[in-house]
């Protein structure tokens, strides 16, 4: 019996998950955030993690790197490929983790409100259990309010 061909709706089942903030700076600092290795490093890590390197080479088919210890000494490393970037508007790179074969995807989406203000959605797709998805929901919440502090005065 041969499987049945993927429908576009595939796509769509997939799991994700997508956070959205609003970020009290104009949207050229927050994209900087995510495509300056400096930046990077100040809040790509959730909780009590830090940035030890980073690598972001912001043009379609450039690196994307961040290694993160954590309090305990513990290291991790993502790395990935830009896929699609559209300055001040959007970034898309693919994400894996040291040592796994499973590469998801990162599209980030910056939005102007008002003068000062950017809307930012994050969407991390391309999951293939929901434990990884949940993992990741609190990873990217942490980073998200470190992100958010930046600007905290």
């Amino acid at each position: 019996m041969t499987e049945p061909e993927p429908v576009a709706g595939d796509a769509e089942r997939s799991i994700y998950l997508t956070l959205h903030r609003m970020i009290d700076a104009p949207v050229e600092e927050v994209y900087a955030a995510w495509t300056e290795p400096a930046m990077l490093r100040r809040w790509l890590a959730p909780g009590n993690a830090e940035v030890v390197r980073a690598v972001a080479e912001a043009a379609v088919g450039g690196a994307f790197l961040v290694e993160m210890r954590g309090a305990d000494g513990r290291r991790w490393l993502t790395r990935g490929i830009y896929r699609e970037v559209v300055p001040h508007r959007r970034l898309v790179h693919t994400w894996r983790w040291d040592g796994s074969e499973i590469e998801t995807l990162v599209t980030v989406e910056f939005e102007p409100v008002s003068p000062g203000r950017t809307r930012l959605t994050l969407t991390h797709s391309r999951f293939t259990e929901d434990e990884a998805r949940d993992e990741h929901v609190d990873g990217w919440n942490g980073c998200l309010a470190k992100l958010e502090d930046l600007w905290s005065g």
